[in-house]
């Protein structure tokens, strides 16, 4: 009896459970993606697993989905064994992966009913879950419209009501929310955790965010296929208490500069991270307190109340998981100064640049300019222009108005001679996912212009610093390996600009670390770097950001002065910065059509 009660208290039962990737490629070792995990995950909460990449969350998803075979132990999910009959359990429970299948050439209703139809929900329950899922997912003035039309915060919370369009008893989201901004993101979590508390919905989610962790009853940290940790936020943060700090940095001092300082004393530091005017770290548990010597004359410190993304560094700490790039400052091939031109002319100057594609505006009249060496940020919800302003400024879109220089190079006459002086990282995996690594590496050096020695030593600091494997598969790599490999292949010829998009989308709090170490390195040699990001704590690395809506520039200026526009009393951070101003514009634009 007791036995049974257990069943139907957990949703999900593992024990001992192993799930093992055999290698096709012969120089490459066998995936151990999960390693004898143990787990019972109770009914009717919101359940989060997060680690870093390759820990196994998605591995572990896709077998409670039933999508695979364990190599070795037992999985029961809603008390049914999945190994067993896994259509019995893909019967009860909604999936959704990473990239949800949306048919893009079909409206959101369309989508709707195709989904209703694979599911075989009967026709006279369509119409009252259509209307509820249109109205939470607040969809229902567009269902005419095509999906592919859609921002991407939209087609987020459409993939959401497809998987929906039946009744689960368990929901598995396989962090739904990568790549939608703070507005999108804020709509998704208010959709799950009224699902959660109106339909007394299971959900398990993985997340790379560690604010939607915290907003979960149950965490379990996962690392290396593992589980490292489980409990609730509050108590997992509460083991680190004692050693978070923040510190203000002196008035000369910029708080990227601070954090690298920090970060470069392993012996007293777990992690430290800019937010606000200040720069936030854990100590390492024999220094509980910062040695004064090992600090600016003029920084301020003081204690602050753990949160669980500091929990969270900790136990990847404990885990021996060493940041990816910042250790490896002897083969780094931007450690070397590089002999960028000093210029007086900024890098980049954008005059009233503007984008149609036929009725529709996708940027207007936009102007700024970015300075040698600056890390500039150019952040806005989905659909607001980004990426079309990005591929302007890289020569792989015209301009239809405006004057655009790059690198002091003309694109509207001199688009080739200015791309050989940037790198483009851009949102999408671009590279050739048939080839391994060290074959995007030769193939993308080569068209850079680099070949023999010169070529061989790039590839070869660009392996052992992004920790890349030369002979693994493009296209099997995890996630964050592949935003690695586009990077190193950005970096290879040395670009004097550098744009990055959205190039952590996805990626956990450590990687992402260990990006925006190696990102500041290159801006304090000199590069230049144009980045654009839905991490609003991220905007806080930047000199200076620009927030777009709409095609305009809503704001611009350095995090702080952003900050201030937004009203100190809603902007205590980047996040709430953001949704404030934007939410301010948009009700001005209702009010003037008005």
């Amino acid at each position: 009896m007791d036995a049974l009660r257990n069943r139907d208290s957990h949703v999900v039962i593992a024990r001992n459970l192993r799930q093992v990737f055999q290698s096709e490629n012969k120089k490459m070792a066998d995936v151990c993606a999960l390693q004898e995990l143990n787990m019972q995950i109770p009914s009717g909460q919101l359940t989060a697993l997060v680690g870093p990449d390759g820990a196994g969350k998605t591995t572990f998803l896709r077998l409670m989905a039933g999508l695979y075979h364990p190599t070795a132990g037992s999985l029961e999910v809603l008390g049914i064994d999945v190994t067993k009959h896994p259509q019995a359990v893909q019967d009860r429970i909604s999936y959704m992966p990473q990239r949800f299948g949306l048919y893009e050439d079909l409206s959101i209703q369309e989508n709707l009913e195709l989904y209703a139809d694979l599911h075989a929900v009967p026709q006279d329950q369509r119409k009252k879950r259509f209307a509820q899922l249109l109205e939470i997912t607040d969809l229902s003035q567009f269902t005419q419209r095509p999906a592919g039309k859609l921002s991407g915060g939209m087609k987020q919370k459409l993939g959401l009501a497809c998987t929906l369009v039946r009744s689960p008893e368990l929901l598995l989201l396989d962090e739904p929310s990568v790549g939608v901004d703070p507005l999108s993101r804020r709509d998704l979590w208010l959709i799950i955790q009224q699902l959660v508390q109106e339909e007394n919905l299971s959900v398990i989610i993985s997340t790379a965010y560690m604010d939607e962790a915290e907003r979960c009853a149950e965490v379990y940290v996962m690392h290396e296929g593992k589980i490292l940790q489980q409990g609730t936020p509050q108590s997992l943060s509460e083991q680190v208490r004692g050693l978070t700090w923040q510190v203000d940095p002196p008035k000369d001092m910029k708080a990227r500069i601070l954090q690298a300082r920090l970060l470069e004393q392993p012996q007293y530091i777990i992690d430290a991270v800019p937010k606000g005017n200040t720069v936030r770290f854990i100590t390492q548990p024999d220094y509980p307190q910062l040695p004064a010597t090992q600090l600016p004359a003029d920084a301020v410190v003081s204690s602050r109340k753990p949160e669980f993304e500091d929990a969270f560094m900790w136990f990847l700490h404990q885990a021996q998981q060493q940041y990816a790039f910042k250790n490896n400052h002897e083969t780094s091939f931007v450690n070397k100064r590089i002999n960028y031109p000093v210029q007086q002319q900024p890098a980049i100057i954008v005059k009233d640049l503007a984008r149609t594609f036929g009725d529709f505006t996708a940027v207007s009249s936009t102007s700024f300019d970015v300075r040698h060496g600056e890390i500039f940020g150019l952040l806005g919800p989905n659909g607001a222009g980004k990426t079309t302003t990005f591929r302007m400024l890289c020569g792989l879109l015209p301009a239809s108005g405006g004057s655009l220089q790059v690198a002091d190079m003309n694109l509207r006459t001199a688009r080739a001679q200015a791309r050989a002086k940037i790198g483009y990282v851009s949102q999408k995996f671009a590279l050739y996912s048939n080839l391994t690594v060290l074959e995007n590496l030769k193939f993308f050096g080569g068209a850079y212009g680099l070949s023999g020695q010169k070529l061989k030593q790039q590839i070869d600091k660009a392996l052992q610093q992004f920790e890349l494997h030369p002979h693994a598969k493009s296209g099997d790599l995890p996630h964050g390996f592949k935003q690695r490999l586009s990077m190193a292949a950005a970096l290879l010829h040395q670009p004097e600009i550098v744009f990055l998009d959205e190039p952590t989308s996805g990626i956990d709090p450590l990687a992402r670390r260990s990006f925006w170490y190696t990102i500041g390195e290159m801006a304090n040699q000199g590069m230049t770097i144009i980045i654009t990001t839905h991490f609003m704590e991220e905007a806080e690395y930047c000199d200076r950001i620009a927030i777009q809506d709409a095609g305009k520039v809503l704001a611009l200026g350095s995090p702080q002065q952003v900050r201030q526009q937004a009203g100190n009393l809603v902007a205590h951070d980047m996040n709430s910065a953001f949704i404030a101003i934007v939410e301010q514009a948009r009700a001005h634009s209702q009010e003037d059509k008005g």
